[in-house]
Formats: structure tokens, sequence, C-alpha cells
């Protein structure tokens, strides 16, 4: 249920986003989500491709060093007070969010987060147990259209 997402450091310059996905590109690789977070001279780029394996052998290729992670996304009520129900459910768990990021599309009444934990197996099992849907990579990209 753990979703495989490539992490790059990336110089804060101009350019130097457009090369890995220019990479991914001509591989022909569909980027489904990002997030770039940055500070004043470097950024990390953050991405979840359908075939990560062939994304970070090609972005190697290239030059990029390539940090490989598990992430979990879960399905959230599209509507106010929606994450708080999650994030209660963490919390009530002990549990640390790393970081996080909303997903591109939508799934019907529902939006989906991308949440990297201290411990995804224990985060997993915490929403799970108040039946909060965990979307793993097959049925992710599943929903995501060709």
């Amino acid at each position: 249920m753990k979703i495989h997402q490539l992490s790059m450091f990336l110089e804060n310059k101009p350019g130097r986003l457009s090369e890995p996905c220019r990479v991914l590109a001509e591989a022909g690789i569909n980027i489904l989500t990002l997030s770039v977070a940055d500070t004043q001279q470097f950024g990390i780029l953050r991405l979840i491709v359908r075939d990560w394996e062939k994304a970070k052998e090609v972005l190697e290729a290239s030059g990029c060093v390539v940090n490989v992670t598990e992430v979990v996304a879960t399905e959230v009520e599209d509507r106010p007070g929606g994450l708080t129900a999650i994030l209660d459910i963490i919390e009530s768990a002990g549990l640390n969010i790393e970081y996080m990021y909303a997903f591109t599309f939508r799934s019907e009444d529902k939006a989906v987060i991308v949440f990297r934990f201290d411990n995804p197996d224990l985060a997993i099992a915490a929403l799970q147990a108040k039946s909060i849907n965990i979307i793993g990579g097959v049925e992710l990209y599943e929903r995501v259209k060709q």
C-alpha cells in the first residue's frame, strides 16, 4: 500500500527543474504528481510516476542523484475539516508527518493526499483502523487516466 516516490536535489537556478522533466518526457514517462520545496540554494523535487524504476534509471543516466522513498496516499473527504479528521487520527497514533502534498486529481467526492511519515506501516495501520482508504500504487495508477 506504500507508493514509491522519487526525490532529487536541484540547484535553485533557472532551468534546473526542466532538466529532469525533459529527461522523463523523452523517455515517455508521465509525471502523475510532484512537489518542489526550496531553500535559497537548493530545491527538492519529489515526484510520483507509474514506472518509478525506469524513471530512476533514466534520471540517473542523465546525471541526477535519485533517492527512492515510500509514501502513503489516502483519500480525504473534500469538505471543510476533511484533512483535520485525517490529521487527528495521525496525531492520536503519535505519528510524525515529515511532509505532505496533494495529488493532482480527485477521486469522486474525495481529494487524495500524499504523506511521508516517519513510520509508514504504523500510519497505514492507524488510518485503516479508522476506516480511512489507503490507496496503493496499482489502484492509484488505475484511477489516473493513461
